[in-house]
């Protein structure tokens, strides 16, 4: 799990690209895909579908949503593609789907009650030193996923486009439909709430 201003590399999974950039692929297939190769389209799904899945099930809590909201947005994808221009990031696109749709199936479920957030400073701390230095070891970025699952989803979702994925906080609040300060807010109150709870397991 990759804190701020740290990187971790993925436990699971091919290797994929950040957010926000191109794989070498995606040019010639999007150019396949919108004429209406749908093998083409298959391939764009294939090599997308490892990093999309990851974000979901950490926004999501669970694989198996992630998996049924995966689906969802790859259909999207191919209705909307028609409309993707060419100059455009096909993997930040792709993430902004998988946002909306996570968000859709969390309104259905309304498993989690969303709570009221204060405006906060401009500068948001992150989690620490410590905490990232600490978040190497496997066992605590075990525990770490599961602190993160046990967040509402409103916090949760910040934390994890900013500190998981690695998107600025401009690009995480335009993902989330959030002006700036409200994204900030979020994500220090979800910061906050992992910080507490490694702390109160550190004194256990």
């Amino acid at each position: 799990m990759a804190l701020a201003g740290s990187t971790v590399a993925p436990t699971d999974g091919p290797e994929v690209s950040a957010p926000g950039t191109h794989l070498p692929e995606d040019h010639e297939l999007v150019r396949r895909a919108r004429e209406g190769d749908a093998d083409a389209f298959e391939e764009l799904v294939r090599l997308h579908t490892p990093q999309l899945h990851r974000l979901l099930t950490r926004m999501l809590g669970s694989p198996i949503a992630a998996e049924d909201v995966l689906q969802e947005c790859f259909v999207r994808a191919w209705r909307a593609l028609p409309r993707f221009r060419a100059e455009a990031k096909l993997s930040t696109w792709l993430y902004r789907i998988a946002v909306n749709e996570a968000n859709r199936f969390l309104a259905r479920e309304s498993r989690r009650e969303l709570l009221p957030f204060d405006d906060v400073l401009v500068d948001v701390p992150d989690l620490g030193a410590q905490t990232v230095e600490l978040a190497e070891a496997g066992e605590l970025r075990e525990r770490l996923e599961r602190l993160l699952a046990e967040l509402p989803s409103h916090y949760r979702a910040a934390v994890v486009l900013r500190d998981v994925e690695g998107f600025s906080n401009e690009e995480a609040a335009e993902l989330l439909d959030l002006d700036l300060r409200n994204f900030k807010s979020r994500l220090h109150r979800g910061r906050m709430a992992i910080r507490r709870r490694l702390e109160e397991l550190a004194d256990d």
